[in-house]
């Protein structure tokens, strides 16, 4: 169902950062990414995120339901977006004829037809989308796993962040979690009962069906528990004059040696980018021969 997330102390390599330089060093990775259309690039930072993930000591067991939605997101959006409409690919190199593995023409009403067809400048558009767009996810899913959400407020608070700002991203982080163990619970009651939703016939639109009625209860406590929010603030007259976080974070030297090379990884991409001019849509040329 839903992916819950839950917060562990691992006692891992990541853990020993401050979550300041966490969030910093992810948007650095972030913006270096985004210079590059190239495979043999994006391919490094999808090893590079790989590895944070690695050092969390996150198990599968963990995340295999938000990869799985990740990756069938992703996947399906490439699809639809490469293979369907027709983005990408040659859009990208400009006025070059495509080479084309397969095409049909269907044809509709009104006289009018949809060309459908699969390049090798659409399939390598649609590869090194997926990995650009599972590298990015990777650098920022992990994190309602990896950090203290007590953490969220003073965090965002302390990279120099409006504190209404700092505050309403930690509500909104801790929202998203607290909904998905709500729908897991409410489930497991109902389930209780004798509601059966794994085992039954009609594939995915019946399970639907059935989850449907589960998300009423579910949105009826999240619109309670948002009103008993509000109000608690309110009570302590909240926005009146600048809040303190009762946290306190500090820098360590391992936090500007991982900002620096967050820094040291955005300027390379740069130069590389705007200076070489390295870095734009590449297609293999084995993938232009097997089109012929």
């Amino acid at each position: 169902m839903l992916v819950a997330w839950k917060y562990k102390f691992r006692n891992s390599f990541i853990d020993t950062f401050d979550p300041r330089a966490r969030w910093i060093v992810s948007f650095l990775v972030l913006a270096s990414v985004l210079n590059f259309w190239d495979f043999r690039f994006i391919i490094f930072f999808f090893a590079l995120s790989m590895l944070q993930v690695k050092l969390t000591k996150l198990t599968w067991e963990e995340t295999k339901r938000a990869w799985t939605f990740i990756i069938v997101l992703v996947v399906f959006i490439v699809g639809i977006n490469a293979f369907v409409f027709g983005r990408g690919g040659p859009a990208l190199l400009g006025d070059i004829e495509p080479h084309v593995f397969w095409e049909r023409v269907i044809l509709l009403p009104f006289g009018w037809s949809w060309t459908l067809n699969l390049t090798a400048e659409k399939t390598a558009f649609a590869i090194t989308q997926i990995v650009r767009m599972l590298t990015v996810a990777s650098l920022f899913f992990i994190i309602p796993w990896t950090m203290d959400p007590s953490l969220y407020g003073v965090t965002f608070g302390g990279m120099g962040l409006p504190y209404r700002f700092a505050f309403a991203m930690d509500l909104a982080f801790r929202f998203v979690p607290t909904l998905a163990r709500d729908f897991q619970v409410t489930l497991d009651a109902q389930k209780a009962r004798g509601f059966e939703i794994e085992r039954l016939d009609g594939g995915v639109v019946a399970t639907i069906r059935k989850v449907a009625p589960l998300l009423v209860p579910v949105v009826m406590n999240a619109i309670i528990a948002g009103e008993d929010i509000v109000n608690a603030m309110d009570l302590r007259c909240f926005g009146l004059k600048e809040r303190t976080w009762i946290g306190k974070l500090t820098y360590q030297t391992r936090d500007y040696v991982l900002i620096a090379f967050g820094i040291t990884l955005l300027v390379v991409s740069l130069v590389l980018n705007h200076v070489f001019g390295l870095g734009e849509f590449w297609v293999p040329q084995w993938l232009i021969d097997l089109a012929g």
